[in-house]
């Protein structure tokens, strides 16, 4: 159905308003140097941001996602929407297999956008990228994120657009698959509702979809800081650290051992909360509303 598109779109926008500074914090912590580290957690993260780039500064690179999630999100409740309907039966194990075909789908969207925002969220205020005079990404100030990607394509071709894409792929369709099962789970298992718009209560749709976003996050998180890493390469200097994903994962192991995958996690799940209530909130609420509107046609 249409609808589920139409859905998904005002569950993007919600989700990204709530969501962006958190995603900010999370991607610095992500890619900061372990050898000479930044910020030394969350809120200091948080509060020197505020403090060196305003309030602003954790709304870095919001346009690709504002056009990017709200389109994503279109393809995902769609995408998820129609394959489950045709799946027969509805169950969990159901959900899981829709949830994790629209993610690959949509990957091929997430990934530069993703790239985009990451680039645009590790440049400061005071960076002037003149690290490595000659160097491709020397003295580049992106002024926005299409000129960001502008750059991205003119330097590194279509290729480099999609860096990380194995990793947008394994990241979406196992966070999309534990996305939608885990939801239709926590309303069956812990609220004792069936998955029904016209019925859940708000507080227990932003219940419901908070934790769904913690539960995703927890599973994909490694291989979104891994994702993290192979994007941000080179950013700065214009030098490539990793060859590829093994040698990203290893180097990081030997500098900062396993607990390099959690790098970020807090501002993770302290973002995954909100986002995914508000996202899956609105969502239904449209449903809500439009099931609403089509009984009152009826009765006319």
């Amino acid at each position: 159905m249409a609808l589920d598109f139409v859905a998904g779109c005002f569950g993007g926008l919600a989700g990204i308003l709530v969501g962006h500074p958190f995603d900010t914090v999370k991607v610095r912590l992500q890619a900061q140097n372990i050898n000479n580290p930044q910020y030394r957690g969350t809120i200091h993260c948080f509060s020197s941001t505020i403090r060196k780039e305003s309030f602003l500064g954790l709304y870095k690179g919001m346009q690709s996602p504002l056009v990017g999630v709200t389109f994503i999100n279109a393809i995902i409740f769609g995408t998820y929407g129609n394959i489950l309907r045709r799946l027969p039966d509805d169950n969990s194990r159901s959900r899981f297999i829709a949830g994790s075909i629209a993610g690959t789908f949509q990957s091929g969207v997430a990934c530069p956008m993703e790239l985009v925002k990451t680039w645009m969220q590790l440049q400061s205020e005071n960076d002037t990228n003149k690290l490595a005079n000659g160097k491709k990404n020397a003295s580049v100030k992106f002024r926005s994120s299409f000129h960001c990607l502008h750059h991205v394509y003119k330097t590194y071709g279509l290729k480099g657009c999609y860096r990380g894409m194995n990793l947008t792929v394994l990241r979406e369709a196992i966070g999309c698959g534990t996305y939608f099962s885990s939801y239709d789970a926590i309303c069956k298992a812990v609220l004792n509702e069936q998955i029904d718009p016209l019925y859940l209560t708000v507080s227990k749709m932003l219940f419901a979809g908070g934790m769904t976003g913690v539960i995703s996050w927890l599973v994909t998180y490694p291989i979104d800081v891994l994702k993290t890493r192979i994007q941000a390469d080179g950013l700065h200097t214009g030098v490539m650290e990793y060859s590829g994903l093994r040698d990203c994962f290893l180097k990081s192991y030997k500098n900062e051992g396993l607990y390099f995958l959690t790098r970020g996690l807090n501002s993770a799940l302290l973002r995954a909360f909100p986002v995914n209530a508000a996202t899956f909130t609105a969502v239904e609420l449209f449903y809500r509303i439009i099931g609403s509107t089509e009984e009152d046609d009826e009765e006319y």
